[in-house]
């Protein structure tokens, strides 16, 4: 009799722990497990450092070697001008010379083709001007007109704006969007009742230059906008951590 009672603890305890384990193992099993990914933003505004500005002159002749030396007499005017108004001779550069020959197609009355009359040679050259004095070559750029009262064909492009400083920008804009995204981590795991664990793995996304105030869209290969001089960058990093 008394093995009979002792069997039927021995039981009852046994039944007792089986169930205890059992339920934990339930909980433990139901308890989240794996890893938060999250996705961080890093922003900065800035302003361009540096401008690069290119135009071209042009002479038309029907003597090849009367236009060379015509396009170096406005060549000479160009310069002094801009010399004038403040552009250093290292931040001039003058390209090579182009020259096309000018044709016209001939008809006779009836329409019929009578071949290619000759009108004379055109003669380009191409300049840029690139400088970190960005506000003067603006006001250059601007009033560049002032050539057609020196009889100079002067043809200006809209500047184009960068940064120098664009590699130590995107290092301080990582940090940022990683601090954002762990940020962000943290609030989930707080959320959810755990805590957040190791980093597991980290990948950074495209790097996007796009002008302030404006409505460019981004990219999935990257903007970069260089029209306007006020420009934001940002950036993104997509961290995965552990969950405790």
């Amino acid at each position: 009799m008394k093995n009979t009672n002792l069997n039927a603890v021995i039981f009852g305890i046994a039944i007792v722990i089986a169930a205890y384990l059992l339920g934990n193992s339930i909980i433990n099993r139901n308890k989240p497990q794996g890893n938060i990914a999250v996705t961080g933003l890093g922003k900065a505004d800035f302003t361009s450092d540096l401008i690069v500005w290119e135009g071209s002159f042009s002479k038309e002749n029907p003597n090849l070697k009367e236009g060379y030396n015509n396009l170096e007499k406005d060549k000479k005017i160009i310069t002094d001008y801009l010399m004038s108004k403040g552009i250093k001779p290292e931040e001039l550069i003058f390209k090579a010379v182009k020259s096309n020959k000018n044709t016209r197609t001939k008809y006779s009355p009836e329409g019929k083709y009578m071949g290619e009359e000759f009108l004379g040679y055109r003669l380009t050259q191409s300049i840029k001007v690139e400088s970190n004095n960005v506000e003067k070559v603006e006001k250059i750029s601007r009033e560049i007109t002032e050539l057609l009262n020196k009889g100079i064909q002067f043809y200006s492009q809209p500047p184009r704006y960068y940064y120098t400083k664009l590699a130590d920008l995107k290092v301080e804009m990582i940090s940022k969007a990683t601090a954002d995204a762990r940020s962000r981590a943290e609030k989930i795991a707080e959320n959810s009742g755990e805590s957040l664990g190791d980093l597991i793995s980290a990948k950074m996304g495209i790097f996007q230059i796009t002008g302030q105030n404006s409505n460019e869209n981004y990219s999935w290969g990257g903007t970069y906008n260089t029209s306007s001089k006020e420009k934001t960058a940002s950036i993104t990093m997509k961290l995965n951590f552990e969950v405790n």
